[in-house]
């Protein structure tokens, strides 16, 4: 291992980039806190300062993904859809299967240069989670409580929100609702055989409540969906601590474009959720397919491209760390200039409390203590 891949594995550069993530991402909750006062004068000029302070936010992730583990992502896609990705808001569908789908995700926001605009459907307990959660509060990301007769609604009502939306967006859904491991899988496509509708080998069955309504709410604002699927080569199997090692991950990415000019799909199907769900059903369907293709080839039908990687990220990530390290130096150096016992040991008693709560962070983005969403909700369907 060379110098550099051995420092990128050690604790303590964990520990200060996420005191970096963490810090400044609690100043800039506080800044969003006062960007309230301009949304009763001027809404979109708020909508435009919190799409900023919350690439501040997100881009550090990326940057991990991109410039500190150095990860590849390769884009296979139309040559003609390419030229269009961050010139017009779309709806993008993915699948969930890896720890780290949501970063890839990210990252191809950011190199389509809509990561601070873009939109989650995310349940609602993100909300309360300090730094991100309350970062997508700011940004008018749509949450809900999984229990569709009690979240319609409110669905529906922040969609609606969206309609004269600034920016150009992305709204990022997962279909599937929660992250495919074998066990749901299993109870997924159990519902599948009790109500007839064609097994699916590697992703669970799509929900399609949500994504009609997303489409029905969105009209006119959104001019295409895109349908994506990821993959890793050589059977790599991301996580988020493996990003924090600086481990170097090989991600191929599908993009096609599946509806173009949303409003003549929606003509089609605008109220009718049957024929919506049958559509999602069949695209799905064609992702299976994809997905087979790419086990047994390593490459998916189209054309490969590799975006370029824009310095945003890591200038943002520099900026943040050149301002936040020195005082957290400077205060090091004095309490062990100072030589008092206690001073020293609340200082580690810090660093215990830093480093568990760095390994909660990443804790919830393992598959192993993922939500439980897709085991429950499915063996209810089935009863």
């Amino acid at each position: 291992m060379d110098i550099v891949g051995f420092l990128k594995s050690q604790f303590i550069c964990h520990l200060l980039i996420c005191y970096i993530f963490i810090v400044s991402g609690l100043i800039i909750n506080f800044i969003q806190l006062f960007t309230l006062i301009l949304w009763p004068i001027n809404k979109q000029l708020f909508r435009r300062i919190n799409c900023r302070l919350a690439y501040c936010i997100s881009s550090q992730m990326v940057m991990l993904l991109e410039w500190w583990s150095g990860t590849d992502c390769t884009l296979y896609t139309d040559p003609e859809s390419y030229h269009k990705y961050g010139k017009e808001n779309a709806i993008v569908i993915l699948n969930h299967n890896f720890e780290i789908d949501f970063l890839c995700g990210w990252n191809f926001c950011e190199r389509f240069g809509v990561l601070g605009s873009s939109k989650v459907l995310a349940k609602k307990e993100l909300s309360y989670m300090p730094i991100i959660g309350w970062m997508w509060y700011f940004l008018e990301i749509v949450f809900c409580k999984r229990k569709w007769e009690e979240d319609r609604k409110t669905v529906v009502r922040k969609l609606l929100n969206l309609r004269d939306y600034p920016e150009n967006f992305w709204f990022l859904i997962h279909c599937e609702g929660t992250r495919f491991t074998e066990q749901k899988h299993q109870i997924s496509m159990q519902v599948a055989k009790a109500k007839g509708l064609p097994k699916l080998k590697y992703h669970l069955l799509p929900r399609t409540k949500g994504f009609a309504v997303t489409v029905q709410c969105l009209r006119n604002v959104v001019s295409a969906v895109y349908d994506s699927t990821l993959n890793f080569r050589n059977n790599e199997n991301p996580t988020l601590l493996g990003v924090l090692n600086g481990k170097k991950y090989h991600a191929d990415l599908y993009v096609r474009q599946v509806i173009h000019y949303l409003n003549s799909f929606l003509e089609d199907v605008p109220e009718d959720e049957q024929e919506c769900s049958t559509w999602l059903h069949k695209l799905y369907q064609e992702k299976d397919a994809f997905q087979e293709e790419y086990y047994r080839t390593g490459t998916y039908p189209a054309v490969p491209i590799i975006p370029p990687r824009r310095p945003w990220t890591l200038l943002n990530w520099l900026f943040w760390a050149l301002l936040l390290l020195y005082p957290l130096f400077k205060l090091l150096i004095n309490m062990i200039n100072s030589g008092s016992s206690l001073t020293l040991a609340s200082f580690a008693f810090v660093i215990i409390i830093a480093s568990v709560g760095v390994r909660w962070m990443i804790g919830v983005t393992e598959i192993n203590k993922g939500s439980t969403y897709g085991n429950n909700d499915n063996k209810q369907k089935q009863k």
